[in-house]
């Protein structure tokens, strides 16, 4: 509705106080006529009693309309500059203009604060404006009502910055209730380790959480093909455990698969969220290393758990996670270890087993290694933990439920490509 002075004169608006105040009409009446709140009704009519010679509902400004300056306004379309170039550019990933992100870069650059309508409005005004396409909404949603009742875990291999010479896999995972990112690494090579590295991070700085949800990629699932002519399987679906679930097992964490990329959507999100920002950010900096690109993944990060109001929460993530701990909305439960475990190394592991031969050794990848206190024929749990950065392996002997021996090799000796 438009406004009140706008609709009725100064003339109008008197003959109907007159009226109220000699009784001739009542309240609601009036209300319903013009289009107020009972409020601004007798606001009005304490103007008009106060002096009805001088009273008028013309609007007067106060203030003059603020005006964005002309140095403003020349940093919002030389960004705009910038986006263009990056979108006609068929090599960028990127086919459309991001006008929050301009807005923060007005801020981080020149330190000037801008309304998001403004930098849209100035969008339209030079051209540097896109319709919106209208998007499909999918109704395949995972509904929780607790923090770490689920966690939405994914990877997603894609060209982060322009400059790369390579594609990277970005490994996150997302509190479903929160939708705060409670892990996310740029990593060159995805293993099951990165993964198993991952839930290692989630457990030990948040919690166990009550299960995890996954696509049916083959680190996290075994799945059967069918058979063929020449070809018989031993194993069906779900029969044999890789190396991540295995973890999960020996966490107590379930794990539940999603049968559609639809499915993931909670996940899909932020993953575009992040790809958006860090391919623009990798773009205007020029970044080629995947060392510079985790800088900006960590800032991103940062951003969207605690500064980002979320779409569908309204809230932001961090916020609304600790809001839950505090309420004790929470399935996360404090990591601990089980007997005969004597370290998280022992759990956060690669898995194999190895029959000792009659020299008491044991054959791994072409490299032998002898233990001891295991007897000849003896079934030997092998628990194996990578260090990248020093490009040592712990390999941790387990016989009967009993440690029996600790021993370090190199990476490249024991060559861990099938893990």
């Amino acid at each position: 509705m438009t406004q009140l002075h706008k609709r009725f004169s100064d003339e109008q608006v008197k003959t109907i106080l007159e009226r109220y105040l000699s009784k001739e009409i009542k309240i609601n009446y009036i209300l319903e006529v013009l289009g107020v709140k009972r409020r601004r009704f007798f606001e009005l009519l304490k103007e008009y009693k106060h002096d009805p010679a001088k009273f008028s509902i013309s609007y007067n400004r106060k203030k003059h309309p603020r005006r964005i300056v002309k140095g403003i306004e020349k940093n919002i379309v030389k960004e705009l500059r910038i986006e263009k170039r990056l979108i006609v550019n068929k090599d960028m990933p990127i086919k459309s203009y991001n006008y929050s992100y301009i807005k923060d870069q007005l801020y981080n650059k020149y330190k000037q604060k801008v309304s998001l309508p403004t930098i849209i409005d100035r969008a339209k005004r030079n051209g540097f404006y896109f319709p919106k396409r209208e998007r499909k909404s999918h109704d395949r949603e995972v509904l929780t009502n607790y923090v770490g009742e689920l966690i939405q875990h994914d990877a997603s291999y894609h060209k982060w910055s322009p400059y790369a010479d390579k594609k990277w896999y970005l490994i996150t995972s997302l509190d479903d209730y929160s939708r705060m990112l409670l892990y996310a690494e740029l990593i060159e090579r995805q293993t099951s380790w990165d993964h198993i590295l991952a839930l290692e991070g989630v457990s030990l700085n948040y919690g166990l959480p009550l299960s995890y949800y996954v696509d049916s990629h083959s680190i996290f699932r075994f799945v059967q093909g069918r058979d063929s002519f020449w070809r018989k399987h031993y194993k069906l679906t779900d029969e044999a455990d890789p190396q991540w679930k295995q973890v999960l097992y020996d966490c107590r964490v379930k794990v539940t698969y999603a049968l559609s990329p639809q499915a993931k959507g909670k996940i899909e999100r932020p993953y575009r969220w992040l790809q958006d920002r860090i391919v623009r950010t990798c773009a205007r900096e020029g970044i080629k290393s995947i060392k510079k690109a985790e800088e900006v993944l960590r800032y991103e990060v940062d951003r969207y758990n605690n500064h980002q109001v979320h779409s569908t929460t309204r809230e932001i993530p961090a916020l609304r996670f600790r809001r839950a701990l505090n309420d004790k909305k929470s399935f996360l439960r404090e990591f601990t270890l089980f007997p005969p475990f004597e370290s998280t190394k022992d759990i956060f592991c690669l898995r194999t087993e190895r029959t000792v031969n009659s020299y008491r050794r044991i054959s791994i990848n072409n490299l032998e290694l002898k233990v001891s206190g295991v007897p000849i024929g003896g079934k030997v749990q092998l628990r194996i933990v990578p260090d990248k950065e020093s490009d040592l392996v712990e390999i941790r002997f387990w016989y009967n439920n009993r440690l029996v021996s600790v021993q370090n090799v190199k990476n490249k000796d024991l060559n861990l490509v099938h893990f």
